[in-house]
């Protein structure tokens, strides 16, 4: 524990150092032009599109109605003011060299019809505006819950080509891939998935997930059944893919991305309005993607297709629809089942680290079909009704899985699973009334929603007995499609329809301007249906969720505290004596304190809080078969965020996560007191980039890392993925009509596994080209 702290000091030394560095790079001679938009009625206008007329060059104005716009050339420009579905307003503006220009200007339109609108021009990564986290538009100082927002600028700059290198930009974030496929998102001592898109539930288990469609990724902490249920948050919290969203004008982008392992990547991004007045606006992202493994065997193929829309029926009526067809075809990772005594890490073993042990016939292939469809519409002046409907389609065609015993560090068992065909379908409706009142000299934003899940599916499953007991140290040959086949036996399974009915609410009172308190309650009713022989149940769960913030210094820095809870349905359990155990819901509660600073015109944004997340009513199997609902788990720790743009060009992330989750009470007494699986204790994250503004201008580059302690693989702490650290860098050209950027992944060639034991990607080069019309 010691040894891992002074190596997180010295991580943190050695990032504040180079910043400090980077610090010394930059140079402000430049013009710049400044100012405040305010609505019809007086107050700040925030999320307003300021862009230089006939350019791409353009910004939003902040929560606070105030904007700028830097590294302006000295000249007389066209400002253009624009608000979805109003009419666009043009200012004159004069910028000299070195010096700035300021204006302020008043929209047509009052406070509450200003909706949020995506932005023609690059955003802030400091910039943590979202109506999803709290379902209500709520500014991070006033929402008691702690969350990180991965803005697409910052994705862009790091060339990430998928979710997973995406989302490790949150503190304390570690990524996995299930053996079926999908992406595994640890943080707080609990895994999830992105099972939300635009708030509503998004399943990707087998059918995985596109980066390319992504505007943002929120990673919202803590227990957040309350507001988001079951389906969609894990006890940790809950992961939500923000979608690129159609807006006025009209721009195309093309991007190739080679690189190592044979990678070839191809994305489109086209927008326009559909018609003159822009009340119809059509936006398309596409993309296809093939690469090789790192191993001698292994590949990936993906095709995304993503229309969306949105028309603007009338001065009140909003309709939008986002759909999504994405296919795969690749290769899965290996499981390791079991390790014999002695094995306690993945470097025990003597296989090469680039020696696959199955070969790419033994593929997956599957397909995705999502469609989200909103209706908004403005009640009355504070009133405002958003009716959601999703439906999604997740197949598998087929999903080869590969699975080992190790009875020694030279010799294994191999063996095969063959999932499908398998389908599973979900669809959702939910209503939300978003409304604001006061009650004497208290101000109430209210939430009421309520929502309908239904979900229904087929499974097939096949597995082979052990194929195989192989010596690694000599030559060998991969387990082949054939070879797997003619083993397998096929089952069916038969699958329950399952409905979840629920209601929700959500109160924030802002008892002054720095002092409010939100209190939010969730009842959920979920019911699964009769199967054959077995009975279906019935089960109901009440989430509740308590806020309090505290404005120290009026939007600037706020303290805040937070009750949360989750919670999971477990389905009756037949016990061995022929009786039947009707569970209770699992529940997760979260206790947490901290503070959140923004300061210095929103240039500097930090996040520090404690938890504490505790689990009393597990359940757990006691050894003659019996199971018993009394375990007890306990997670707690610290989360750090610190994300910085002090000076032009120069941003920098960092992040840093302590989490200490322990087994308290099982039935199994050897486990007690034990570190839950897939848990570090320390995971410290950073990015530092800079942006020659002068004699270089337009030239770029990013530095960062990621660190991850010690993670266990099972509860009895057997076998564990030793800690590790990963360097990245970038360079990159940016220009208004083209971009030309180089990362490099994996500097020091690091050899190192995720928490499953599996062997991850070596150095690698990646050259992105981005032509934009």
């Amino acid at each position: 524990m010691k040894y891992t702290t002074v190596k997180t000091y010295r991580f943190l030394f050695t990032i504040s150092l180079l910043f400090s560095v980077f610090c010394s790079f930059a140079q402000q001679n430049f013009g710049k032009i400044k100012g405040t938009i305010t609505t019809s009625d007086g107050d700040a206008a925030a999320g307003v599109n300021i862009i230089l007329k006939s350019s791409k060059y353009g910004t939003t104005t902040n929560d606070d109605g105030t904007f700028e716009l830097n590294r302006v050339r000295a000249n007389t420009y066209t400002l253009q003011i624009s608000l979805t579905g109003y009419e666009t307003t043009q200012q004159e503006v004069i910028v000299a060299e070195s010096e700035t220009s300021t204006i302020t200007l008043q929209l047509k339109v009052s406070n509450k019809e200003l909706h949020e609108v995506v932005v023609n021009g690059k955003k802030s990564i400091l910039s943590k505006k979202t109506d999803y986290v709290a379902r209500m538009p709520l500014k991070n100082l006033e929402n008691p819950q702690v969350y990180s927002v991965i803005q697409k600028e910052l994705l862009q700059e790091q060339i990430a080509v998928d979710i997973r290198s995406a989302v490790i930009n949150a503190p304390g974030v570690t990524t996995k891939i299930y053996p079926s496929g999908g992406l595994e998102i640890s943080f707080r001592g609990f895994s999830t998935g992105v099972n939300a898109r635009n708030g509503m539930e998004n399943m990707t288990g087998r059918s995985s997930i596109s980066i390319d469609n992504a505007e943002r990724i929120e990673v919202l902490k803590g227990p957040s059944g309350t507001l988001f249920g079951s389906s969609v948050s894990s006890f940790g919290g809950v992961v939500n893919l923000v979608t690129k969203k159609p807006f006025e004008g009209k721009k195309t982008e093309v991007s190739y991305t080679g690189g190592s392992f044979g990678l070839n990547r191809l994305t489109l991004d086209i927008n326009t309005a559909l018609t003159p007045d822009n009340k119809v606006l059509f936006r398309l992202n596409t993309s296809v993607n093939t690469e090789k493994s790192f191993l001698d065997y292994g590949f990936n193929k993906t095709f995304l297709i993503a229309p969306s829309l949105i028309y603007k029926a009338t001065d009140k009526l909003t309709l939008s629809i986002d759909t999504e067809i994405y296919n795969v075809n690749n290769t899965r990772p290996t499981y390791g089942r079991s390790y014999a005594p002695g094995i306690t890490n993945p470097t025990d073993l003597k296989i090469d680290y680039r020696k696959s042990l199955f070969h790419d016939d033994l593929d997956a292939k599957t397909s995705s079909s999502k469609v989200f469809v909103q209706a908004e519409y403005q009640l009355a002046e504070n009133w405002k009704s958003t009716t959601l409907y999703s439906f999604i389609d997740e197949n598998v065609d087929r999903s080869y899985q590969y699975y080992t015993k190790w009875s020694s560090p030279t010799e294994v068992q191999r063996s095969v699973s063959r999932f499908g065909p398998i389908s599973n379908q979900f669809t959702n409706i939910q209503e939300n009334i978003n409304g604001q009142f006061s009650t004497g000299s208290i101000k109430h934003k209210l939430l009421l929603g309520v929502n309908y899940r239904f979900s229904k599916g087929t499974f097939n499953y096949g597995a082979t007995p052990v194929l195989d007991t192989i010596d690694v140290t000599k030559p060998f040959a991969p387990i082949r499609k054939k070879q797997a086949d003619a083993a397998l036996s096929q089952l069916t399974w038969p699958v329950a329809d399952e409905q979840i009915f629920s209601v929700y609410a959500s109160d924030v009172i802002s008892f002054t301007d720095r002092l409010s308190a939100m209190l939010s309650l969730r009842l959920d009713n979920f019911v699964q249906k009769k199967l054959v022989d077995v009975e279906g149940y019935n089960q109901t769960a009440l989430s509740p969720k308590l806020g309090l913030v505290y404005e120290v210094v009026k939007d600037q820095v706020s303290l805040f505290g937070n009750y949360m809870n989750g919670f999971q349905n477990s389905g009756p359990v037949n016990q061995p004596d022929g009786s039947l155990l009707i569970l209770k819901p699992v529940y997760a509660n979260q206790y947490e304190a901290g503070v959140k600073v923004e300061a210095f015109n929103k240039k500097f944004s930090t996040t520090l809080s404690y938890y504490n997340i505790t689990i009393d009513n597990a359940t757990r199997t006691t050894p003659d078969g019996f199971s018993i609902q009394d375990g007890k788990q306990v997670s707690k720790g610290l989360d750090f965020e610190f994300i910085a743009n002090p000076i032009e060009g120069l941003n920098a992330v960092i992040g840093y996560a302590y989490n200490d989750n322990r087994i308290i009470k099982s039935s199994d007494a050897a486990i007690e007191g034990n570190k839950a699986s897939s848990a570090p204790e320390n995971v410290v994250n950073f990015w530092l980039s800079y942006k020659f503004q002068n004699k270089l201008k337009d030239l770029g580059f990013g530095f960062g890392g990621n660190y991850v302690d010690k993670q266990y693989k099972f509860e009895d702490e057997s076998f564990y993925a030793p800690s590790y650290m990963i360097y990245n860098a970038t360079v990159f050209y940016d220009q208004p009509r083209w971009r030309l950027g180089v990362k490099f992944n994996n500097i020091g060639n690091k050899e190192y596994w995720d928490s499953y034991g599996m062997a991850q990607t070596l150095s690698n080069i990646l050259v992105n080209l981005t032509l934009k019309f």
